[in-house]
């Protein structure tokens, strides 16, 4: 078979990114600037409504977004990689060649890699795609920020000019900034009567701006902008908290409280501002860079908010609009139905803590189910999800499948709920598995998930029909071992290694275990394959009742183009994740708040209590609203 040589491959590549580059300006052509019926500006992004002719925009403001783009590098095929990585190396071996006989070699050892030899430089060269996608998509947000800047304060002088105009584009009456360089580094001051150290005040959008500033000019000029340069840990430990942070580490976050004054103390006069000790030990401040490099890596791979889509109504409209809308759902589309979530103080984790385990975590270990699977069947009762009931949220997911713009449920509990709402499984992508089959972890012997139910309410472990002969031999084989009478690591000489790890796990031995993502086990094959087909697809992003907490899941966020509007539906804020707009409160509320909104409704016994229901809402901040609704 013939192997396709690299110029090709660099011209498919090339190809790729005219075709990119064409994709942008297309973005950027149908980006406009557009005065409104009551003679505010406002800003259309593409596929809305009311966008003007292209040839209408200000020029400038054209240039500069495709100067923008344009400036991004490009992504490198897999051959770019292969060059990158052996050029050095083949010129070093075959020194005695002339440097047009070097061109003409290396595309010869490309050809003669195998495909799984070449495979690494694909997955960089995917990788890098994916980088380049969200470089661009970050170059386009920043100057759709940068208009909605410029319509903000042309509306606002408007108004200064007639004050009695009302200004009612909900966009507009919230403040819209970019980021602000510091007026000065941060000054941390030690009081020498108390001998204690006091950290300046910050509020929230001092943590907003810091992390928008850090995004638009990078870590180098953040970091010069904010520290100064005569400085100790304490300005390590204060830019994490000022960037959103929290330290993990409590014994060093007591260390740095013993050494802070209180802020209820009255600040003295006698402050000094240079030439400050260090309270913390070299180990500390090693730890603290460590940590806020990761802070600084977390806020430049996560997205900034479009500041034109930040209410209910954009959110209504987009709904309207789009076609291709992915769902990620956790425990909280499932609470109202009394299955609990993991990690609330109610959760399942709080509640298997009597098992006496290093961490409640452990009942999903893999490795520990190996060894001792009844840890995990003595409590599985308490995750079965009840049969044949879904959740108005569930109804609320089928309906947009119905409507043809579900793209994807990527869905990280394990209850198999949505079949019971009939959601299309092409439609579902269970992250972590789910109860719906169960496999033999000695043979593979699969069965559906139903067959182990009894089991499971019986706390009893379900055992293979085809290696349950072989089991019982085992087990009296091995009895010693099995009621710990003897120790396989005292007498493993006498056992190969095969043995050993039999014996050692001879407890699972024939034991079904449902097909749920243990940790230590590599997520469903359909998870990645199906979220790199989705991610550029994407026109709209709900994340419903999750914390996103668990990799690669909570990743998905970050992945998805920057331009793509993010919305967040669960009772409690998530504050390591920059949704466009937060909806907090309970999601069958929600969704049926929503649903009436759009002016459809969906199937589900409680569709009316939810429809006819009266909702008091509350906006907390920009972009976030607390939703209830009164009890009837």
């Amino acid at each position: 078979m013939a192997t396709a040589t690299p110029t090709s491959s660099t011209s498919t590549s090339n190809n790729t990114n005219d075709s990119k580059k064409r994709t942008n300006e297309d973005v950027i052509d149908n980006i406009s600037l557009t005065k409104s019926s009551n003679n505010s500006l406002s800003i259309n992004s593409p596929n809305e409504k009311n966008t003007i002719n292209p040839k209408e925009i200000n020029s400038a403001m054209r240039k500069k977004m495709k100067n923008a783009v344009s400036s991004v590098v490009g992504p490198r095929s897999a051959y770019a990689f292969f060059l990158k990585e052996h050029k050095d190396n083949i010129a070093k071996q075959f020194s005695n060649i002339s440097k047009s006989e070097h061109r003409k070699l290396i595309p010869k050892v490309w050809n003669q890699l195998t495909s799984e030899e070449r495979q690494k430089y694909q997955d960089k060269a995917d990788l890098d795609k994916i980088r380049y996608t969200q470089e661009v998509d970050l170059k386009i947000i920043m100057e759709q920020n940068a208009a909605a800047n410029i319509a903000n304060a042309a509306a606002h002088a408007e108004k200064d000019d007639n004050p009695n105009k009302q200004i009612v584009n909900t966009n507009i009456n919230h403040k819209i900034s970019g980021p602000i360089a510091p007026n000065k580094p941060i000054g941390i001051a030690k009081n020498l009567v108390t001998n204690k150290y006091i950290f300046p005040k910050f509020t929230k959008d001092d943590t907003l701006n810091a992390r928008m500033f850090l995004k638009f000019y990078g870590s180098r000029k953040f970091l010069d902008s904010y520290l100064p340069e005569e400085l100790n840990s304490l300005y390590l430990y204060f830019l994490i908290r000022l960037l959103g942070f929290e330290l993990k580490d409590n014994e060093l976050t007591k260390s740095i409280y013993k050494a802070v004054q209180d802020e209820d103390v009255k600040v003295e006069s006698s402050l000094i501002f240079v030439n400050i000790d260090d309270p913390l030990s070299k180990k500390q401040t090693i730890r603290l860079i460590k940590d806020l490099q990761r802070a600084i890596n977390k806020v430049l791979s996560s997205r900034l908010r479009i500041v034109t889509f930040s209410t209910i109504d954009n959110f209504v409209t987009r709904l309207h609009s789009a076609k291709n809308i992915i769902i990620l759902t956790g425990a909280g589309v499932s609470t109202s139905l009394g299955i609990p979530d993991f990690r609330s103080s109610e959760g399942f984790y709080s509640r298997v803590k009597y098992l006496g385990l290093n961490d409640p975590q452990d009942v999903f270990n893999y490795e520990l189910f190996k060894k001792e699977p009844s840890i995990f069947y003595s409590i599985a009762n308490m995750i079965l999800p009840p049969e044949n009931v879904y959740s108005p949220l569930h109804s609320f997911i089928k309906m947009l499948s119905d409507k043809g713009k579900l793209l994807r449920n990527y869905t990280q509990n394990i209850d198999n709920l949505e079949s019971y709402a009939h959601i299309p499984a092409d439609k579902l992508v269970h992250c972590h598995g789910s109860f719906a089959s169960a496999t033999c972890v000695t043979c593979d012997w699969k069965v559906s998930g139903s067959k182990i139910f009894k089991n499971i309410r019986n706390v009893e472990l379900p055992i293979c029909p085809n290696c349950y002969k072989e089991r019982v031999k085992m087990m009296k084989l091995y009895n010693p071992y099995v009621n710990g009478s003897a120790d396989i690591n005292v007498n493993n000489k006498k056992f190969t290694s095969a043995e050993i790890e039999t014996i050692s796990n001879i407890k699972s031995y024939g034991v079904l275990k449902p097909d749920i993502t243990f940790f230590g086990e590599p997520l469903p094959e359909r998870f990645f394959q199906c979220l790199m087909a989705d991610m550029h697809k994407c026109d709209l992003l709900i994340c419903i009742g999750t914390s996103l907490k668990v990799a690669p899941v909570s990743d998905i966020v970050n992945m998805i183009p920057a331009q793509v509007p993010q919305v967040l539906i669960n009772r409690d804020p998530v504050r390591h994740a920059d949704f466009d707009l937060s909806l907090l409160g309970f999601c069958d509320d929600i969704a049926g708040l929503v649903t009436n909104r759009c002016g459809w409704k969906f199937n589900h016994k409680d569709w009316e209590k939810l429809s006819n229901g009266k909702y008091d809402i509350s906006e907390q901040e920009r972009g976030v609203y607390s939703v209830k609704r009164e009890n009837n």
